[in-house]
């Protein structure tokens, strides 16, 4: 909501900064607190629906339209980070290979930072340039994890390859 907020100033979202939900906290969280015992408790749905409780329904919508909770790499949900500065997706290396442009959000006004992990799920380079890393470091990366995971694909050409399927279990 304060990224939209901060995209669309003038688009109605509510002010979820720190301050503004503490300001008004009896009005929002209040009636998702009854029956609720411990603080603990909030965590298992209340708050998210006190949280969601400041949208409207269209508002809502365009909320899950413009910056979804998961994006499909490969075939698979991946989960979007909003906490960081910019929104962050962790996903393979390898389910990128052929993809030639950062994903974006929001109509394409907002570029997702790609955390590239290698087939372990260890950070391997972090971009909001994917079309660039492909151009530079993915050699340097190539040459590194080649050795390490010769099971794996690592193409000279990623962008003329085929992202692997998945494997079975």
């Amino acid at each position: 909501v304060a990224l939209m907020r901060g995209l669309e100033p003038e688009g109605g979202w509510p002010d979820v900064s720190d301050a503004a939900l503490e300001a008004d906290l009896a009005r929002w969280l209040g009636p998702y607190l009854v029956g609720v015992k411990r603080v603990d408790a909030l965590a298992d749905g209340p708050l998210q629906a006190a949280l969601a409780g400041l949208l409207d329904h269209a508002l809502g919508r365009r909320l899950d339209a413009e910056l979804p909770a998961q994006l499909i790499v490969n075939g698979r949900p991946r989960a979007i980070d909003y906490t960081a500065d910019a929104p962050v997706l962790a996903v393979r290396l390898q389910d990128l290979l052929g993809q030639r442009d950062t994903p974006r959000l929001a109509g394409g006004r907002v570029a997702l930072v790609l955390h590239l992990l290698s087939p372990a799920g260890r950070p391997l380079a972090v971009t909001a340039d994917l079309a660039g890393f492909w151009r530079g470091a993915y050699g340097d990366v190539r040459k590194q994890m080649r050795g390490r995971y010769p099971k794996h694909p690592w193409p000279e050409d990623p962008l003329g390859a085929v992202p692997p399927a998945r494997a079975a279990r």
